[in-house]
């Protein structure tokens, strides 16, 4: 498998979400995971395996790039494209490199957007909607319950429908806005993947930090291609480099990659219905 990280000037999540594939899956650092086979044991010194061949392949791809490697899966990461001037993801929209990102969207190809690569999406129209400044106008960074509305898809597969799962959040501007016809929409096609919440799964207002519409804190397109979302899976990817905080010692990020590993069938997607 083979993945591509779209590096802008600004990103800082893309070495986190190059370690969690290379590093933690690739090294079987989670038990349980396998390619068919067990991973390889541990190695002596590091307490952790050595990266396994079979491991999927991460390819980072810097913005001026014009043409795509052969991947399977995009990830626009996290971080401050472009430094956030004029609206967040908004110059990023127009990099060369996001021409290739949508025609590999539009050919069935999956791609993922976190944080700051979800506002991107939704500026290069791949997403509906938008991302707005925080309803209380402040930067937030702190972890958050999220339920899980859509288990069908291939990033949630690994979940069930209505589970609550911790993830950090870190942005100014993730407050998810869409006019009354697209909300229906999203609702009306399952592309809300997932919405914040309390530990109980309650949606309630306290639960949404940034006052996001109808507390949406991910979504996908039509196709059930393209994702995004403002929580970070790629900071619970890893046990050992989280705080001792016990919202944060969660592996629950990690779970959306392997849920990707393991459609393999579904990378490629017909659109011609969608």
């Amino acid at each position: 498998m083979r993945f591509g990280i779209i590096v802008f000037p600004g990103s800082n999540c893309d070495r986190d979400c190059q370690y969690v594939i290379e590093q933690v899956i690739g090294c079987g650092g989670l038990s349980g995971f396998t390619f068919g086979e067990p991973p390889m044991p541990p190695h002596p010194a590091l307490g952790r395996a050595e990266p396994d061949p079979r491991a999927p392949a991460v390819m980072p791809i810097w913005h001026k790039e014009e043409k795509l490697p052969d991947v399977d899966i995009l990830i626009l990461p996290g971080g401050f494209s472009y430094g956030d001037y004029l609206r967040t993801g908004a110059i990023a929209a127009y990099s060369p490199i996001m021409k290739a990102v949508i025609e590999h969207a539009r050919a069935g190809g999956v791609v993922l957007g976190i944080c700051n690569g979800f506002q991107i999406l939704t500026e290069s129209g791949l997403l509906p909607g938008a991302l707005l400044r925080n309803k209380r106008l402040k930067f937030i960074c702190k972890s958050v319950w999220v339920r899980v509305e859509n288990s069908k898809s291939i990033l949630t597969s690994n979940f069930t429908n209505g589970e609550v799962i911790s993830m950090p959040i870190a942005h100014a501007e993730g407050n998810y806005y869409i006019e009354p016809a697209g909300l229906q929409n999203l609702i009306e096609n399952n592309q809300i993947i997932f919405r914040y919440c309390n530990l109980h799964g309650t949606l309630t207002e306290s639960a949404n930090p940034n006052g996001s519409l109808d507390n949406i804190a991910g979504i996908c397109n039509k196709a059930g291609n393209v994702f995004g979302m403002m929580p970070h899976p790629e900071r619970t990817g890893d046990v050992w480099a989280q705080p001792a905080a016990p919202l944060q010692h969660t592996v629950d990020g990690i779970r959306m990659f392997l849920s990707l590993l393991q459609n393999p069938s579904s990378f490629r997607f017909s659109l011609e219905t969608a």
